[in-house]
């Protein structure tokens, strides 16, 4: 091995290291406000052109953009910003999917039936005012819900 193949294995090394260094693949949801198939069009497109873009999957009827590939949530609803529309990430999850999902601010009327709005965004807080209620009507502390009663 001479020195040219000592330095040459060198700069590959390195360029091949800054190539494979990529976003991992994940999944964005955005809600945005589309009224036409040349709403949905526009923003299918411009969200396509993006590098690193695997698919994209428009639900108008629910507003709702799904993304697939190695990219940026930020970037990606930056990306639909620029169409002129109000995009913001998706607020919404399955009903099934939370313990409690009958607290106060949970439901949304907007939101498509079987979802609710996520519990993370709906409290920012740790600590939510349910909890309490739930606590003192409980069978193990029966004299407290007798004298509430």
């Amino acid at each position: 091995m001479g020195a040219f193949d000592y330095i040459s294995s060198f700069c590959s090394y390195t360029y091949s290291n800054a190539k494979t260094k990529r976003k991992p693949l994940q999944t964005v949801d955005i809600k945005v406000k589309m009224d036409c198939d040349g709403c949905e069009r526009r923003v299918r497109n411009v969200v396509r052109r993006m590098k690193g873009v695997k698919s994209v999957e428009v639900n108008r009827k629910q507003s709702r953009i799904t993304v697939n590939g190695h990219v940026d949530p930020n970037k990606v609803l930056k990306r639909v910003k620029s169409t002129g529309k109000k995009a913001e990430f998706w607020p919404y999850i399955p009903q099934h999917m939370v313990y409690y999902p009958f607290d106060t601010g949970m439901y949304d009327k907007r939101a498509p039936a079987g979802h609710i709005r996520n519990p993370t965004q709906a409290f920012p807080a740790a600590n939510t005012p349910g909890e309490n209620y739930v606590s003192l009507f409980s069978d193990d502390n029966v004299q407290a819900a007798c004298s509430i009663m």
